[in-house]
């Protein structure tokens, strides 16, 4: 029941020029009427000779960061291009490619991306793709909280996720994938883990001015709670953008979103968790985990047959009509 995790984030190359968007598509998945084939294939190679690496350790579950195939642009307010880097979650040129990956290496590959859901309209969605490692498609997970806070107003560009929180039965345990802001909402993980998440993964991309003192605790304290391990993945660098954009904040026009500030880790259901990751350079970062902890440290704590789920569920149900009136008791 011992299963290897393996996370990968990258940097993105801090820009200082204004480039059309041919620079940034040389790491992009799929492909457009900009993207030639030659740059398509470099990228394939590439992450291709990544996980090679993850497969010669032994590896049973790969994770990538949010939104990995494209800079994080959901910020700038600016449609175009970013929005042509969505692509079918089913059968997207990234999907295919994450297939073959993981039914080469016996692989579970998560692959967080900007879908396009064309059956409902050309909707966008930030979804997160799991793939057995037979190579089939097992399902989504699309991103439940957007944030409307500083420059993270990323509400431009897709919907809140409907899709709930599904949780993956895998040949290497049951896992989850909690998009980025969801990490601050504990009621989102906790219901990944109260439908059996052994393993949740956090992918995110987030700075060091809005988030890094949160980081370290978030996902720790989520796999305390909940008795299962999580995974907090994080890319790292700056990412410039042509033309200036402004926040909700009244601050001046600028070209970046801050730090990605990296410094992924894996934390286990007693608080233990890995060293982290690099906070400027990319990284891989493997972890055996077993999953009979789970268990055993529930049956320590049992945080969830404690947990009177009933009563807050009567009370969040009266705390979400029109005419509620918080319970505060006065003299």
């Amino acid at each position: 029941s011992c299963v290897y995790i393996y996370v990968y984030i990258y940097i993105w190359l801090q820009i200082s020029l204004p480039l059309p968007l041919c620079l940034f598509i040389t790491r992009v998945l799929h492909l457009q009427s900009q993207i030639s084939y030659n740059q398509v294939a470099a990228l394939h190679k590439r992450i291709e000779e990544i996980v090679e690496v993850a497969a010669m350790c032994g590896v049973n579950v790969i994770c990538f960061q949010e939104a990995w195939t494209m800079p994080f642009a959901f910020c700038t307010r600016e449609k175009l291009p970013w929005t042509e880097f969505a692509e079918s979650a089913e059968d997207g040129l990234t999907t295919r490619f994450c297939q073959k990956l993981a039914k080469k290496h016996n692989m579970v590959v998560v692959s967080p991306i900007l879908e396009r859901d064309d059956v409902h309209g050309g909707t966008l969605w930030n979804t997160a793709v799991v793939i057995s490692n037979s190579g089939s498609v097992l399902g989504k997970s699309r991103k439940n909280h957007i944030p409307r806070i500083g420059d993270f107003n990323e509400s431009t560009y897709y919907m809140e996720g409907n899709t709930g929180h599904p949780v993956f039965q895998t040949q290497f345990g049951r896992i989850a994938v909690n998009i980025c802001f969801g990490r601050h909402h504990p009621l989102n993980w906790l219901m990944y883990s109260l439908n059996g998440a052994e393993i949740i993964f956090n992918p995110s991309a987030t700075t060091g001015e809005l988030s890094e003192s949160l980081w370290p605790i978030e996902a720790r304290n989520a796999a305390i709670a909940n008795h299962c391990f999580t995974c907090a993945i994080n890319r790292v660098g700056t990412e410039y953008y042509v033309n200036a954009f402004t926040s909700g904040d009244g601050g001046k026009a600028h070209h970046d979103l801050g730090y990605f500030y990296g410094s992924s880790y894996v934390a286990a259901p007693d608080g233990s968790r890995t060293p982290g990751l690099s906070r400027t350079q990319d990284g891989l970062l493997v972890a055996e985990v077993d999953l009979n902890f789970c268990r055993q440290v529930g049956d320590k704590w049992s945080f969830k047959m404690t947990g009177r789920y009933e009563m807050y569920a009567e009370e969040l149900m009266k705390a979400v009509q029109l005419n509620f009136a918080p319970n505060i008791i006065k003299e």
